[in-house]
């Protein structure tokens, strides 16, 4: 359960450092943070700081618990 709980912090801290990051061109190397877009709204992305994040967040809930 801690898990999906850490899917929605992983998500919004993936999108604000994508978005500070990307906006002033920087991929930042390893990040990859790429410029995506869903049903035609454009975003900052990143699968690597998804995943570091989420797992950052999952980590700390599930200590939480």
């Amino acid at each position: 359960m801690a898990f999906f709980k850490a899917l929605i912090p992983g998500i919004i801290l993936t999108l604000v450092v994508s978005i500070i990051i990307g906006s002033n061109g920087s991929s930042a190397g390893f990040l990859d943070i790429h410029a995506a877009s869903f049903q035609g709204q454009g975003f900052y992305w990143s699968w690597p700081l998804f995943f570091a994040a989420t797992g950052l967040s999952w980590g700390i809930l599930w200590m939480m618990e």
